[in-house]
């Protein structure tokens, strides 16, 4: 990659007890420490299983509804801020989810050391934070650099769903990974919401106040990368 692309800042945010508790005791139990060697997802997962990664799961609830729908899939999920993590962790422990994992750490620096190459059979990208003014577009996550290293890190017919309720945003993030030749788009521009993917509260909300919700969902191609 180019550059790094710093597509978060970290606030001095508000966290709950809880969140601190289980950021103390549980991300010794589900997290994984970040560090600048590759890791081993089956040997993470003690089974063989499909990888799906999600890149900034905010407070946790879509990351926590998908792993406990669907145990036969391992999920890595990576946010940087604690009280999401907090929040997370506390499912993770109360649902027993034998199946998540967590990386509280940078995605970009995640994807560049830590990942093995065609490792993932799925990525989730959920509401990335859109970065609305011109002046921050370089903030945003869904660059070309970040998408092309991105699939690298995923097999063969593996898929990437990024949503979004922003439209400038969804139309930029069409763009870039129609422009990524590893990449195949499953719809016709964008898709309809999977059923894998629940609503969240906000969305929710948003839908009875006549807010759109963008889903791009695109395959990786049998291509080789380079």
């Amino acid at each position: 990659m180019t550059h790094t692309i710093r597509s978060f800042v970290l606030r001095q945010g508000r966290i709950s007890n809880a969140q601190r508790r289980a950021c103390e005791t549980l991300l010794p139990k589900y997290g994984i420490p970040f560090n600048s060697a590759q890791i081993e997802l089956e040997a993470i997962f003690s089974r063989q299983a499909p990888k799906i990664l999600e890149i900034g799961f905010g407070m946790g609830e879509t990351t926590a509804a998908i792993a406990a729908a669907h145990p036969q899939n391992d999920y890595l999920g990576i946010e940087v801020h604690s009280p999401g993590v907090g929040s997370l962790l506390n499912q993770i422990e109360s649902k027993k989810l034998t199946n998540l994992r967590i990386i509280q750490h940078d995605a970009v620096e995640v994807m560049q050391h830590m990942l093995p190459p065609e490792s993932l059979d799925g990525v989730h990208i959920f509401f990335p934070d859109p970065w609305p003014k011109a002046k921050h577009y370089k903030r945003r996550l869904i660059q070309p650099s970040f998408i092309s290293h991105l699939c690298k890190h995923m097999k063969k017919n593996a898929y990437l769903h990024v949503a979004t309720d922003w439209e400038a945003y969804a139309q930029h993030i069409l763009e870039v990974l129609t422009n990524e030749p590893l990449l195949i788009n499953k719809a016709i521009d964008y898709a309809d919401r999977p059923d894998y993917r629940p609503l969240t509260k906000f969305e929710q909300r948003g839908i009875k106040l006549g807010h759109a919700v963008w889903d791009l969902i695109f395959l990786r191609n049998n291509v080789t990368s380079q």
